[in-house]
């Protein structure tokens, strides 16, 4: 019983000491040191939004809005409710928390023609089986600014950045992680 409360108290030292502490509460998932904070670019494009596509990878769920020249600006950030463009009205979302992902750039060409219609407006892809995302949908293209609603499954960290290509496209890409 002696040898017990020896080790017992060689262990509770050590504890205190820090020799044998548990990782600091702030580690991240998957080492991801993101943030819930809005992320934002000012100018405004001359190109076109052309698609939305998902993706899942292992430590996020990834969407990309696809444009016909460089990404100038955009403003993604949780919202209490995302709303369409021009109206003002309430996009519904699945899920806990919702993303605004608003492109500073046009859904139309200079003569009014779409460049990006979806099929289904509440659906813009299927993230049926996805960790994080809820749904993808369409809020409108007005005054040179398209925004989407994406509904995740809770207020999880997020980063925005942009990619070139392909040809002289270029790509905004948001990941939101699975988990803190």
């Amino acid at each position: 019983m002696k040898k017990f409360q020896v080790w017992f108290a060689a262990i509770l030292m050590a504890a205190g000491l820090g020799l044998v502490a548990p990782a600091p509460a702030s580690a991240s998932y998957c080492g991801l040191v993101w943030g819930s904070l809005a992320k934002a670019e000012a100018a405004l494009s001359r190109a076109q939004l052309t698609d939305v596509r998902t993706g899942q990878h292992y430590c996020f769920d990834r969407l990309v809005v696809d444009l016909n020249g460089p990404v100038q600006g955009y403003t993604v950030r949780y919202v209490p409710a995302v709303v369409q463009d021009g109206s003002g009205l309430p996009v519904p979302l699945r899920g806990r928390a919702f993303l605004q992902v608003t492109v500073n750039a046009p859904a139309y060409d200079d003569g009014g023609h779409a460049t990006y219609n979806p099929a289904d407006r509440n659906e813009l892809t299927n993230v049926g089986g996805y960790q994080t995302f809820r749904q993808v949908a369409w809020a409108g293209s007005f005054e040179g600014y398209s925004t989407l609603g994406l509904g995740v499954r809770g207020r999880l960290p997020f980063r925005v950045f942009t990619l070139d290509g392909p040809g002289t496209g270029s790509r905004l890409v948001v990941d939101v992680a699975h988990y803190w």
